[in-house]
């Protein structure tokens, strides 16, 4: 069973330690379906204050990308920025991978590929699926239901009217009430002036093949505990199924990086100094 901790950012696993100076860590941060490297604003700066390295990803059709949402049908065309990142990397240069989200399948596509330039992989409310999407029951426990908030997306149909949803967007009378109900106003303000849709259709599509490289990566999850997109049971239910070495919990909604920006700064340091070598 995963070790757990409470939301202040004390870790229980007494094993596992960096034997690279944490200043010197490099985290990248990969954002969740219609965001982008603008997410992580507030823990970029905490980081680089710090004297952390940080790279933002902007996936395809995210963020400052230009790609439409409706021409990205696969999960391979939706990743290939990380993946590319992750190519280019020097072969004796390790990262700390975080994932928000729908950024746990890219992260988790990354550990699959490049398993040895990840020093670790930390799931923030994130879709930890170890293969992706081939079961009803990987969609239950991963996709977002938010059908009790009505109908709340934007959809994209960019292979017709008469064929599945390409992408989709939480339309903007509801994202705060969603996605950021215990962020800052000015935030939510922002997220809904640069929200963009996400490929939908591309990220349910995502499937990987087991190779053994994915469990050489020590994995932490970070639970949101009001979150409203991906639920906490969700959660609950991805961790049991594909056990990381510790769970941290955060008294945050689905988007810790607006509602608690300090204390997840913290869990991200202190999973790179006590995490690291525990698997």
């Amino acid at each position: 069973m995963p070790l757990r901790s409470e939301e202040e950012g004390v870790n229980v696993n007494p094993k596992g330690s960096s034997t690279i100076p944490l200043k010197q860590q490099h985290f990248v941060l990969v954002h969740g379906i219609g965001g982008g490297g603008w997410c992580w604003y507030k823990i970029r700066c905490l980081m680089e204050n710090s004297g952390y390295k940080v790279s933002c990803i902007d996936l395809k059709s995210a963020g400052i990308d230009q790609s439409d949402a409706d021409s990205v049908l696969s999960f391979d065309d939706y990743n290939k920025p990380l993946m590319d990142f992750m190519s280019d990397l020097p072969e004796n240069e390790q990262v700390i991978l975080v994932g928000h989200s729908a950024g746990g399948l890219s992260i988790t596509q990354a550990c699959h590929k490049f398993a040895n330039k990840i020093r670790l992989a930390v799931y923030v409310a994130a879709t930890m699926l170890k293969l992706g999407f081939w079961t009803d029951e990987d969609r239950k426990i991963a996709v977002p239901d938010l059908s009790e908030f009505g109908d709340v997306y934007e959809l994209g149909f960019g292979l017709g009217q008469d064929k599945p949803p390409t992408s989709c967007l939480v339309k903007k009378e509801f994202q705060r009430k969603i996605i950021y109900p215990l962020s800052p106003h000015e935030d939510s303000t922002l997220a809904a002036m640069l929200l963009r849709p996400g490929p939908m259709l591309a990220l349910t599509n995502a499937q990987f093949r087991e190779d053994g490289e994915v469990e050489k990566v020590p994995r932490v999850y970070i639970r949101t505990r009001h979150d409203r997109v991906v639920k906490p049971e969700q959660q609950e239910a991805m961790i049991n199924r594909w056990p990381p070495s510790t769970v941290y919990e955060l008294d945050s909604d689905h988007s810790p990086f607006f509602s608690t920006p300090f204390v997840l700064f913290g869990l991200l340091v202190k999973a790179a100094a006590f995490d690291i070598g525990c698997n």
